[in-house]
């Protein structure tokens, strides 16, 4: 880290640890009781671990193999998406991240039950190559994407949209 610009002056001698910091359930047990701000967390691939958000009060879950929580398997978090939804059971918000780059992927994720979906390096693409009006014509060419899907599988909204839009 010493040799990046924006660690200059920091004394970084006394960190252990500067990747994923470790938290654990009982951290955010603690955390739900000393704050009344939503607590919504990242990185959530199993049943086991969106059972254990419900437990803790937690106010939605981010279903991701990135950042937060993050882990290495690689596993897609479009697979990991049903059994998440399965086992939080409507309790709190599921929200998808990863792997979303078109309207397609976008209706795959609300069929499988996720309550959002974010993206990111679709707008990333965008700010890159044209700053604002990138970024704009991303997010135009994702609902666009998303219309257009929707008509294919008769949902008039997104609350229309099921499972049988991606099942065979």
């Amino acid at each position: 880290m010493s040799t990046r610009p924006n660690f200059d002056e920091l004394d970084l001698s006394n960190l252990s640890n500067i990747g994923s910091p470790q938290i654990d359930w009982e951290f955010i047990a603690r955390l739900r009781d000393t704050t009344d701000m939503r607590i919504l967390i990242k990185g959530i691939m199993t049943k086991e671990d969106a059972s254990a958000a419900v437990a803790r009060g937690v106010d939605g879950i981010i279903v991701s193999n990135h950042g937060g929580r993050a882990e290495s398997s690689g596993y897609p978090t479009i697979r990991a998406l049903p059994e998440v939804v399965a086992a939080v059971s409507g309790a709190i918000p599921v929200i998808i991240d990863g792997g979303i780059r078109r309207g397609t992927d976008i209706v795959k994720a609300l069929a499988l039950g996720a309550d959002a979906v974010a993206i990111g390096r679709p707008y990333i693409w965008g700010l890159g190559a044209f700053g604002q009006p990138g970024v704009e014509a991303v997010l135009d060419i994702l609902r666009r994407e998303l219309e257009i899907v929707m008509m294919q599988v008769a949902a008039r909204n997104v609350g229309e949209i099921t499972r049988a839009a991606v099942e065979i």
